[in-house]
């Protein structure tokens, strides 16, 4: 199953490719309906999952380069279930959003199936080969998304995005290599490498394999002051590329530090958790007052993305900390709501760039002064805004709440001045989304505004179901919970290992 959920959007887009460039709506049917497929195998794939199995389930393994002992290997968990279901659902909405393209619709849809193939083989990859091969292959679709579907500094922000994430997978290779020659027999297999737990005897090798892995995680999050791509590359994304870059590409980063760095290098994590946290706290402060200053409505869901992110890596910190064996529910309860802030994180901002493109395909404007008064001129865009923006400041009963409580429950015992400070971030996370909600529906109308039409039945089919997932979570989020709750203690136990020795 789980090859068919990677790789059936790779053939969808190469049948893409095949329908003639004329044929706008036989393109743009096909790519929904090869869309739909992994969304529908991801709600089987979950259904199917034992989440009182912390091991992996659905495990594929077949030699695939014998000299180098690489094998075609995969296989999923309960951290990676959610977000392959979450990766299917945003790319199947980002395509019914995208009906409506008329430039180049052919490498378009091609370009999204083809990242959709990226994004689910790094979700479901237990080879670092394999991994390595879908992270490189989730960048380049993105690139030419921004650079050719762009606003006006396209080329810029899609250069600065390529160059940043290179960076950080160049890192990353030489980290993959490092552990490859310190396992034996020398292997890429992931679970096997956190097994042999490779420089446990050299921590300065560790440090430097564990530095080199957080710099291409934390480029992806993004976290400060490695964020500076984010910003350019949303702003001049079209409006499906920038959802599925905050919705889904940002998960990568936070999916690495699970998966990946704090199970195999457990005492450089211990070691090195205090800085993780101090950079988690800057990114919820720095985020969320960048946020509060941005005139761009676009350029403000960007900066909250950097805040929001924050709060993932506290838990992370939280996590990874040295502390007592009394703290591991603790921990456990953090890395839980550092995963479930990611999930409400792509269904939030995910729906917020929905809304902001709705607004600027009827004004061709994102400047919120220019706004006003547009609550009771389309009375349903203003309500799935407000939602939405309810959502994201943290409201109880939406999804938003649930996260960043767990994610304090969780840490504040372990940072507790730090946890304190990141309180403030909420504070002001909650001013700009709801000086945003003031300036764009509230007050006088724009006489400039005054034919514009409401949400039509494509835009409310695109945000209907973000909106019914952000109140079910918030209102029942055991069922997400639940699913990596074995998984989140397998990893605190991993991180716990060797305390004192």
């Amino acid at each position: 199953m789980l090859t068919l959920i990677t790789f059936v959007p790779l053939i969808g887009s190469i049948a893409v490719l095949l329908v003639p460039r004329e044929r706008h709506l036989v393109i743009k049917w096909v790519s929904l309906i090869v869309s739909l497929v992994p969304l529908a195998l991801s709600i089987k794939l979950w259904t199917d999952y034992d989440p009182s199995n912390p091991a992996m389930q659905n495990v594929v393994k077949i030699p695939w380069i014998r000299a180098l002992n690489v094998y075609y290997y995969m296989g999923v968990d309960g951290i990676s279930i959610p977000f392959i279901f979450l990766t299917a659902l945003l790319t199947t909405l980002s395509l019914v959003y995208s009906w409506i393209i008329v430039e180049r619709p052919k490498e378009y849809f091609f370009l999204f199936l083809f990242l959709e193939t990226g994004i689910i083989g790094v979700f479901t990859s237990l080879d670092f080969f394999l991994f390595y091969i879908f992270w490189e292959i989730s960048l380049v679709p993105m690139y030419f998304i921004i650079g050719v579907w762009g606003g006006p500094r396209k080329e810029y922000a899609a250069i600065k995005f390529f160059l940043y994430t290179l960076v950080g997978s160049v890192a990353m290779l030489l980290a993959i290599i490092g552990v490859y020659f310190h396992t034996s027999p020398h292997t890429f297999s992931i679970p096997e490498a956190i097994n042999q737990l490779p420089f446990a005897r050299n921590f300065l090798l560790q440090s430097l394999a564990f530095w080199a892995f957080f710099l291409a995680f934390a480029i992806k999050v993004p976290m400060w002051p490695f964020h500076t791509w984010l910003p350019d590359a949303h702003v001049e994304a079209p409006t499906a590329g920038s959802v599925i870059l905050a919705g889904i590409l940002l998960k990568l980063g936070g999916y690495g530090f699970l998966r990946i760095l704090l199970p195999m290098f457990p005492q450089a994590s211990r070691e090195f958790a205090i800085w993780i946290a101090i950079l988690a706290l800057v990114s919820i402060i720095y985020g969320a007052l960048v946020a509060m200053a941005q005139r761009d409505m676009k350029k403000l869901i960007a900066y909250s993305s950097v805040n929001h992110m924050g709060y993932v890596m506290l838990g992370v910190a939280a996590a990874a900390a040295l502390t007592n064996g009394m703290k591991a529910g603790d921990k456990a309860i953090a890395l839980s709501g550092a995963t479930l802030q990611m999930f409400s994180h792509g269904l939030l901002t995910g729906a917020l760039f929905f809304l902001v493109g709705v607004i600027y395909e009827r004004t061709h404007n994102r400047d919120l002064d220019q706004f006003g008064g547009l609550g009771a001129k389309i009375p349903i865009y203003a309500g799935l805004l407000s939602f939405m923006a309810f959502g994201s400041l943290g409201l109880p009963g939406l999804s938003g709440f649930v996260a960043e409580f767990m994610v304090f429950r969780g840490s504040i015992p372990i940072f507790t001045v730090i946890s304190a400070l990141g309180v403030l971030g909420v504070v002001i996370n909650a001013a700009y989304l709801l000086w945003m909600l003031q300036r764009v529906l509230l007050g006088p109308l724009n006489p400039r505004w005054a034919d514009v039409p409401d949400t039509d039945a494509r835009e409310v089919i695109t945000l209907a179901p973000l909106a019914f997932l952000t109140l079910l979570i918030g209102v029942l989020p055991s069922f997400m919970v639940n699913t990596w709750q074995n998984s989140m203690l397998q990893i605190v136990s991993l991180v716990g290992r060797f305390v004192g020795g």
